[in-house]
């Protein structure tokens, strides 16, 4: 391993690759305003600058696919910190609504109640017979949270420069919510919760109850990316390149449950891949249980993810010691399925209790029986979403939500992900490895991929768009873990290679620590 200087001297080279690479990066983010008041930028970008050569040596200490998920450990809260630090007040999609959950889970109440009123009102808002939304709010029901919350609704995409308010104190005293996603599971929220509760012990300024939430969702997810690089034996590279695109660390390094949806899915994939490299007659039922069970908890949070399950029958049943374990895995598929049933029966009327009851344009019955009436509109939704839908999402790595802004995702930065995709292209298809997945696990993990697509544009088209229209309004966010699946899928192999995939791994976690750090510079161009 040698000492620290001696491993600085060897990194030489690949740390210099870094600084020219974020140099270039953020000269492409830059504007007019940045030259009018530098320091900030100034002061950011030094400070990346030494975080990243700092990761860079501890990843030349560590060089071994044995202790790479201790570096994925590091290197994701390092930058992720910052990001969550750096990012302005709950300016991550639907980051308000996120954080009033986080605070109710910090008072203990896992299963946030829903407070109806005098008259015992079962929606926030009620249908009129005008507009594509209603206006008919009912005011006096809702979730009880904490008064701190007119704090972060005054204040979206502010940052701490622009309100004098973020060091007042937390409130103790509690208003009524509208929408607090109640639909969502409760584990999704501990490790937020935490957060704001720590926030609240220590009696903290307000803004804490935000940064706190977010660091705290973030250790979770550098837990369970960590988890995941150890425990899958090979396409270690691969799945932290997907856990660490910039978009991945926007999310985890917010309140939201993208965060454990990210993470739990690249968890799944890691240790599908663990199953399916074990050795002959080397596992038993315990490991469909716990395969089992984690796709569960991934679906849970997003449905159509409840597809992962099938995966399991991808596994070559030689690697099982029960001649019998196929009926073991349909059986976990059963019970997952008929669970993602039930709890689907619970969340789709949460929905109502939330400000999307406003939306008189959604109503998922007519959507059906327009589908139904109208083959066409099929074709029509199948080829929006493979063109128009597909182009969203494979633009959008680098593209990030403003909450305060009419020009949600609106950001360009042709340059980045012109870089990002070249990266991406290279880690994920044509990474050098000789590690090789049959056609069966190829294809079925494909339809797996495809699954969860279309389905997550299905459920829109039901819970979100207009009867009769395509806008379904999904972001690339709503697909990250299935990058995952891409090393498993395509059959590109370049043999000549393979001889060099320990230089490729060690340039592959330069731009993957440069892409976060860039993330970053984006930020302090944008917002300071």
């Amino acid at each position: 391993m040698g000492s620290i200087t001696e491993v600085f001297k060897k990194s030489k080279k690949y740390w210099l690759i870094y600084l020219i690479f974020i140099t270039i990066t953020c000269m492409s983010t830059l504007s007019a305003k940045n030259f009018e008041n530098p320091q900030f930028l100034i002061a950011t970008f030094l400070i990346v600058a030494v975080l990243g050569i700092v990761c860079i040596v501890y990843y030349f200490m560590h060089d071994s696919e044995n202790e790479l998920y201790k570096v994925a450990f590091v290197i994701i809260l390092c930058f992720g910190i910052i990001t969550a630090l750096i990012v302005p007040i709950v300016d991550v999609s639907d980051e308000l609504e996120h954080l009033t959950r986080a605070e109710i889970t910090s008072q203990g109440d896992i299963f946030p109640h829903w407070e109806g009123g005098k008259n015992n009102l079962t929606r926030l808002y009620n249908h009129t017979s005008e507009g594509k939304y209603s206006t008919a709010l009912n005011t006096d029901v809702g979730f009880r949270t904490s008064q701190s919350h007119m704090f972060f609704l005054n204040n979206r995409e502010n940052t701490v420069f622009d309100t004098p308010h973020d060091t007042d104190k937390i409130s103790k005293s509690t208003i009524l919510d509208g929408s607090a996603f109640e639909q969502n599971p409760f584990y999704g929220y501990i490790p937020q919760g935490i957060g704001v509760f720590l926030a609240k012990a220590f009696d903290m300024n307000v803004i804490w109850m935000l940064w706190l939430g977010r660091i705290f969702n973030l250790i979770s997810y550098a837990f369970l990316i960590s988890l995941a690089i150890k425990k899958t034996p090979v396409l270690k590279v691969p799945l932290l390149a997907v856990a660490c695109i910039p978009l991945s660390i926007y999310q985890a390094a917010s309140v939201s449950i993208d965060s454990m949806i990210i993470g739990l899915g690249i968890l799944t994939i890691a240790y599908f891949i663990y199953l399916y490299k074990s050795d002959a007659q080397s596992l038993d039922t315990k490991h469909v249980a716990l395969f089992c069970g984690l796709s569960l908890l991934l679906g849970l949070c997003k449905l159509p993810y409840l597809a992962f399950v099938f995966l399991i029958l991808l596994v070559p049943q030689d690697n099982f010691k029960d001649r019998n374990i196929l009926r073991y895995m349909l059986l976990g598929i059963l019970i997952v399925a008929l669970t993602g049933v039930l709890w689907s029966s619970y969340s789709e009327p949460a929905l109502m209790h939330s400000w999307r009851s406003k939306l008189n344009y959604m109503d998922p019955a007519l959507q059906a029986k327009y589908l139904i009436n109208n083959p066409m509109f099929i074709l029509e939704f199948l080829r929006m979403i493979f063109t128009y839908t597909l182009g969203i999402t494979v633009n959008g790595l680098f593209n990030f939500f403003s909450a305060a802004n009419p020009y949600h995702y609106s950001d360009h930065y042709t340059l980045i992900t012109i870089f990002l995709w070249i990266f991406l292209s290279a880690t994920l298809l044509f990474y050098p490895n000789k590690v090789k997945f049959n056609s069966k696990a190829r294809v079925g993990s494909l339809l797996i991929l495809l699954m969860v697509y279309v389905g997550t544009c299905f459920i829109q088209l039901l819970t979100w768009a207009d009867v009769g229209n395509t806008n379904i309004g999904v972001s690339a966010r709503y697909f990250l873990p299935l990058f995952a699946l891409l090393p498993i899928i395509v059959p590109f192999k370049i043999k000549k290679l393979d001889e060099f995939k320990g230089k490729y791994d060690k340039y592959a976690m330069i731009f993957i620590i440069g892409f976060m750090a860039t993330l970053i510079l984006a930020f302090a161009t944008k917002y300071y």
